[in-house]
């Protein structure tokens, strides 16, 4: 069971060490929609396991791997006799770190990683996240470096995986590598000016290309638009802000980037189907109805 939900949010009860936690789960249980700050992660490893995200529901066979990112409302549903391996890692320490920052923010809020859809890299995902529980379960030394060192392993691989598959730009070979190098660039700015006022204009111009080329170009390498990049960064900013009541609806717009509360209301509801006061009302335990965000 979920040890500490208020609402839809859950604080993650991390025990043998301060930001990581490991744990088998062999219940047969179901998880109420919820979500969390740390980034989770699942790895069935005797009979399926069911993830819903959205209004999608994803089976995970035994050894598929499902990554949930932060701030993602997501259930799961159990069978009667299964085993699986649950990961959860405060990855807030990467947010200071320039590449792991960008690769994170181009992860999809649930990617599933299976030997059909990542074929190059799913094994040895695999090898890493049984290194990672076993080094967990060690009582050794530096367990939490050597955990965070594998969870940078992982995100390389699929940063590597995302490049390589989104860099066919309509350039010459020799620019390829140019052309992902200024946009991982460029992600990286927008990851640490957000809350600023950015501009379609403006970031072109830093980038070096006209409007109409950038606009193709960053959709292109990001599969969204500047603007929906842009927006979705300051929504799962805003998430985090409104599950600390002393922040007013208001004081959250601004610290996230927005330049009127309108704007802010209308951008959440779009990215996230409830209005932010909806969002703050489910955290809270009293809170019984979902309707609004449903």
């Amino acid at each position: 069971m979920i040890e500490n939900l208020n609402g839809i949010f859950e604080t993650v009860n991390f025990k043998k060490l301060p930001s990581i936690k490991v744990y088998h789960n062999n219940k047969f249980e179901n998880y109420p929609l919820h979500w969390h700050t740390p980034i989770e992660i699942i790895m069935p490893i005797n009979n399926w396991y069911d993830i819903t995200c959205g209004d999608k529901t994803f089976r995970l066979e035994e050894y598929d791997i499902a990554l949930i990112i932060s701030g993602t409302l997501h259930k799961l549903t159990a069978p009667e006799r299964g085993k699986r391996l649950i990961f959860q890692i405060d990855c807030s320490v990467f947010h200071a770190m320039k590449e792991p920052n960008t690769i994170l923010s181009f992860l999809a809020p649930l990617t599933i990683i299976t030997k059909k859809t990542y074929p190059t890299i799913h094994t040895q995902i695999i090898q890493i996240l049984m290194s990672i529980h076993d080094e967990y379960f060690s009582n050794g030394t530096f367990t939490e470096t050597f955990i965070y060192f594998k969870i940078l392993e992982i995100l390389v691989l699929l940063g590597k995986n995302y490049t390589e598959s989104n860099t066919h730009f309509d350039v010459g070979i020799s620019k390829q590598q140019e052309y992902a190098e200024k946009f991982l660039d460029i992600c990286d700015y927008i990851n640490a000016h957000y809350m600023e006022d950015l501009t379609l204009d403006f970031i072109a111009d830093l980038a070096g290309f006209s409007k109409y080329h950038f606009t193709r170009l960053f959709k292109q390498f990001t599969k969204v638009s500047f603007y929906k990049f842009l927006n979705q960064k300051r929504i799962l900013h805003a998430e985090q802000l409104l599950i600390h009541p002393e922040y007013t609806i208001t004081e959250i717009s601004i610290r996230s980037g927005f330049s009127s509360i309108s704007a802010f209301n209308r951008m959440f509801k779009q990215i996230k189907g409830c209005t932010p006061s909806a969002f703050r009302n489910m955290y809270t335990p009293e809170c019984t109805s979902r309707t609004e965000c449903e």
